[in-house]
């Protein structure tokens, strides 16, 4: 059943505040719930909630475990609101620099925004209780975000009406930042999705009571994640589109003993996956792209049925995609989900493993992939070969990108992991192992044929600055092979 209104406030160590915050939004005679959400304050504000709530039926509590993170409080503040039908969501802080009255004012203009909130900046001294390292850090925040984000707006306050009965409920899986910076990081994906932002301006009072949570520690994190903004706007743009998530049908876990669907489902939040993201991100779109719009165009004819096994991002395809009639498989949904994204709602979308193809025999005029089969060992590579000599026509070309066992991505990163992990300390994985690179193309002649494929083109060049070696298989007419082992 769907509800209208709910406010939510996070907490940490608020009990002289949540008593009279209640009391004040109370007296605004709303027809709203209210959601709190405690990270286990020392000073018992989770338990004064629970006796407050003993005695007001539209009041809950929620507990986590201990302090994480501010923006992982809002993020599941949200996703709670939607899973209970509400249709507006009001966010503010407990310390009283969000005056209750003011929302009011937020669902005054609700029906035409869909996003409302409160500015610091509309109003002369608007800051003027607030000591000088809080002014400096707000105010520092403001114009980065105007700088580098393109924001218009007072982007890193918490004071906020959303529409959730307009805002797809995907944005927050979107957002990848779970502590302050999630508050500008959140308008920004909505900013560039083109959702209606009102700005109405407040005035802040310092707290009345406790202190500013926000360490120098915390500013800093957020100024490193508004430059990873800023780099991704700019060669990663797709990542901020808010798309409906592809849903699969049936569950092909077993199938994914590398990890794909963690791979692309997780936030890497760490600095070291967000450089990576990024890196990967411009090394697709401006080295692995072009390539493949030249190999794809030499070897298949425009129109022709293409499969793309182990799909990905899907940001190499974006240009064939007008050439080719396109499926794109992959054993991830998040990778699918990230393909929608990129490629449009139109684009066929298959769940499923290289070992076994959901398509009918001789359905497709050619099959190519990228950065794939070098995951799996020899036998596996042959199995999945052979699949794709199932579902080619007579005649049909494999086109495979495989990373070389010299290649420049291979050589980059395998220093980066020297260095993050040998060196650092870090035990980061910034990429599922490669189990099989290829070396020469007396390998790749050797595995092609044990499918029953005859190599007829082996590359490796300046073309893609010597990442790939690129092989093209054709498909022997004749008995399909033996099944591989």
């Amino acid at each position: 059943m769907s509800k209208d209104l709910l406010i939510f406030i996070p907490t940490y160590n608020e009990h002289e505040n949540v008593g009279r915050i209640i009391e004040q939004i109370e007296a605004l005679n709303l027809d709203a719930d209210l959601l709190f959400m405690d990270d286990n304050s020392p000073d018992g504000t989770g338990q004064l909630l629970d006796e407050l709530a003993t005695t007001r039926p539209r009041l809950t509590v929620m507990h986590r475990s201990g302090k994480l993170g501010i923006g992982s409080a809002h993020a599941e503040g949200i996703n709670w609101a939607y899973a209970q039908g509400y249709r507006r969501l009001v966010t503010m802080d407990c310390d009283f620099t969000h005056s209750p009255e003011y929302i009011l004012d937020f669902i005054q203009h609700s029906p035409e925004n869909d996003v409302v909130i409160g500015s610091r900046y509309m109003l002369n001294n608007a800051l003027g209780d607030w000591n000088l390292y809080r002014k400096v850090l707000t105010n520092l925040g403001h114009y980065l975000t105007r700088w580098f984000l393109g924001l218009p707006y007072d982007a890193t306050g918490a004071f906020r009406l959303y529409r959730l009965d307009r805002i797809p409920r995907g944005f927050i899986d979107v957002v990848q930042s779970r502590g302050y910076s999630f508050f500008f990081e959140s308008l920004f994906i909505l900013h560039l999705n083109g959702f209606r932002i009102k700005e109405l301006p407040i005035m802040l009072p310092a707290r009345v009571y406790g202190h500013s949570k926000m360490r120098l520690r915390d500013a800093l994190h957020s100024v490193l994640h508004l430059m990873h903004l800023f780099l991704g706007k700019l060669v990663n743009r797709e990542r901020f589109k808010i798309a409906e998530p592809f849903v699969p049908e049936g569950s092909l876990a077993e199938q994914d003993p590398q990890g794909w669907d963690q791979y692309w489902s997780d936030k890497k939040s760490q600095s070291s996956h967000l450089v990576y993201d990024l890196i990967a991100a411009f090394y697709r779109k401006a080295i692995i792209r072009p390539a493949l719009n030249h190999h794809v165009r030499r070897q298949f004819a425009k129109g022709a049925r293409l499969l793309h096994a182990g799909c990905g991002s899907g940001q190499v395809d974006v240009d064939v995609r007008h050439d080719a009639d396109i499926a794109a498989l992959d054993i991830s949904p998040a990778a699918l989900s990230f393909y929608r994204k990129v490629n449009g709602a139109q684009c066929t979308l298959i769940h499923g493993s290289l070992f076994a193809i959901p398509s009918g025999e001789n359905a497709y005029a050619g099959i190519y992939n990228l950065g794939v089969m070098e995951h799996f060992e020899e036998e596996q590579i042959i199995e999945a070969l052979k699949e794709f000599r199932r579902v080619l026509v007579p005649g049909g070309k494999v086109l495979l990108f495989w990373p070389h066992e010299y290649g420049s991505s291979v050589t980059v990163l395998k220093f980066v992991h020297f260095v993050l992990n040998r060196i650092l300390k870090k035990n980061v994985k910034l990429h599922p192992d490669e189990i099989t690179r290829i070396r020469n193309r007396a390998q790749a002649r050797r595995l092609l044929d044990a499918a029953g494929f005859d190599l007829t083109e082996y590359s490796f060049g300046p073309r893609d600055f010597f990442t790939h070696a690129i092989l093209v298989g054709t498909r022997r007419a004749g008995a399909a092979p033996l099944a591989a082992g």
